[in-house]
């Protein structure tokens, strides 16, 4: 993972699809020797599988594929058969979370499937089926400044390779699951950093050349703020993305009530 003062580029807030090179496989290989992120992943998948886990007829192929690149990767990519729940045994086995998208006839990339069971706020049955367009849609400005990027890049996605990228936000707990269902409160006054998180999204984009589709993987890493002030670089790039941020994004990102707070305390 990257340092984390590279999650704030110079400059004013802005989104940006700034992407570096890595290995799909050691982007998917298991990381967490204790087994607790795998436990909670098959814990959520048990209790609600519609809710965390789908694949529309389009993805079958896309998901049979990954998992073939997955064993060249020597990544274990399946728990048990892939049977009816397919899905739901690949979720099980990853550590990741994965998205699977393929273009329509119009070229645009859809949602196909995936298991999501650590979310950041949204809900993977609300946004099945749909174009990337939709699913970013309630992003303040993220279709303005990226869309034609997004799609320009994923057209033409070199094969054998992960593209990396990180997206982060600030949440009022440690947990990893922050479906809407579940109604987790967003941070909230009084501010203090021993009590937040800054939730950090590392991404990776991975061809599926022989489908036409891609793989979609999201890694959540959580940095307490206090930790984080204390390193100077990356308390000063935090800050400085805090104070310009548009109005409209901190809202959305659910930080709004809080945001001057924690650039004091930065």
């Amino acid at each position: 993972m990257p340092p984390l003062a590279e999650l704030f580029p110079e400059g004013d807030h802005r989104f940006h699809l700034t992407l570096r090179r890595g290995d799909p496989g050691d982007f998917f290989r298991r990381r967490d020797a204790t087994g607790d992120v795998l436990a909670e992943r098959a814990r959520w998948l048990a209790t609600d599988p519609v809710r965390y886990a789908a694949l529309l007829p389009e993805g079958g192929p896309l998901l049979a594929e990954f998992v073939e690149l997955c064993t060249g990767w020597g990544v274990v990519a399946a728990a048990g058969e892939l049977g009816a729940d397919r899905m739901v045994g690949v979720g099980a086995a990853l550590e990741p979370d994965l998205l699977l998208l393929s273009p329509d006839e119009t070229g645009a990339f859809r949602l196909r499937g995936g298991a999501l069971c650590f979310p950041t706020g949204w809900a993977l049955e609300e946004k099945l089926g749909h174009p990337l367009d939709f699913i970013h849609g309630v992003v303040p400005g993220l279709n303005a400044a990226l869309a034609a990027p997004i799609r320009q890049f994923l057209s033409k996605l070199k094969p054998g390779i992960a593209f990396l990228r990180d997206n982060w936000g600030i949440a009022a707990t440690s947990e990893l699951n922050l479906h809407p269902a579940r109604r987790v409160l967003p941070p909230a006054p009084p501010v203090a950093l021993d009590r937040l998180w800054l939730r950090v999204e590392h991404q990776a984009l991975v061809a599926l050349p022989r489908t036409g589709g891609v793989a979609f993987g999201i890694r959540i890493a959580l940095h307490r703020l206090d930790a984080v002030a204390r390193d100077p670089a990356a308390a000063a790039g935090l800050r400085h993305a805090l104070a310009t941020m548009p109005a409209g994004l901190a809202a959305y990102k659910r930080i709004d009530g809080i945001r001057e707070a924690v650039v004091a305390l930065l």
